[in-house]
């Protein structure tokens, strides 16, 4: 597939090259106010929209985002699309129901800078935090984190955060071999990471609640198919 989304660095600007990509469904409230703050950060802003019917992407594009329209469904296929269409020095991802600050992008992109492959928003980390995690959330989290964490000899301190980046060199690596199609995605990101000896660093992060609405994400569904995840990665422990 061709890349839709690229800008090269030339010899006068060896600035990396940021691209965003965000995943949307029905989130017109709040793809405003997040697209405004990400474009202080980003080169390149990817939206990758779920057949959203309250004009999300028509908001997007207004605000100069490239849009594509999904192919299939669920938060990981999106992600997996736009990993595949973008092309920048250093790729992040985050949502857009607003719970993700923009003005923490410069914690990830320092800390690629510094070394990493892969960097990872953590709520659990000094500086962290989170105004939206319920208490089923927070058990969900800290249950499946302790579990990777084990089966792995990993020292993550959260697992179910979508907030990161990653080096354009490590997502080559990663990209082919990421298969979620849902919010398992982020816990399938970490362990296939670990996998494939790609060096991770966390770095702070607090999660705001969100604009307007609930959540796509079904704490009993999305939890079952996330500990699938680690089940069947664990099974295949040795292949990534």
């Amino acid at each position: 597939m061709k890349t839709i989304v690229a800008r090269a660095k030339t010899e006068e600007n060896m600035k990396p090259v940021v691209s965003v990509v965000i995943p949307t469904l029905n989130e017109a409230g709040a793809i405003a106010e997040v697209l405004e703050g990400v474009k202080r950060f980003a080169d390149d802003i990817l939206i990758v929209d779920g057949n959203s019917t309250d004009g999300t992407a028509k908001i997007a594009k207004h605000l100069g985002a490239k849009v594509v329209i999904q192919n299939s469904s669920g938060k990981g296929a999106a992600l997996r699309e736009a990993f595949s269409l973008v092309d920048g020095d250093i790729i992040l991802m985050m949502d857009a129901d607003g719970s993700m600050k923009a003005w923490e992008i410069p914690l990830y992109i320092k800390a690629i800078a510094s070394g990493a492959d892969v960097v990872k928003g953590s709520r659990f980390l000094p500086g962290g935090g989170s105004e939206d995690l319920s208490f089923v959330r927070k058990f969900g989290n800290l249950f499946f984190l302790s579990l990777v964490n084990w089966l792995w000899s990993a020292d993550y301190t959260d697992l179910c955060y979508g907030f990161g980046a990653f080096r354009r060199e490590a997502l080559n690596r990663l990209q082919p071999c990421l298969n979620s199609t849902n919010f398992e995605i982020e816990t399938e990101i970490c362990i296939k990471s670990k996998k494939l000896g790609l060096k991770v660093v966390e770095v702070p992060s607090v999660e705001l609640r969100r604009y307007q609405g609930k959540s796509n994400l079904g704490a009993i569904q999305d939890g079952l198919r996330i500990l699938r995840t680690i089940i069947g990665e664990f099974i295949r422990r040795r292949n990534p």
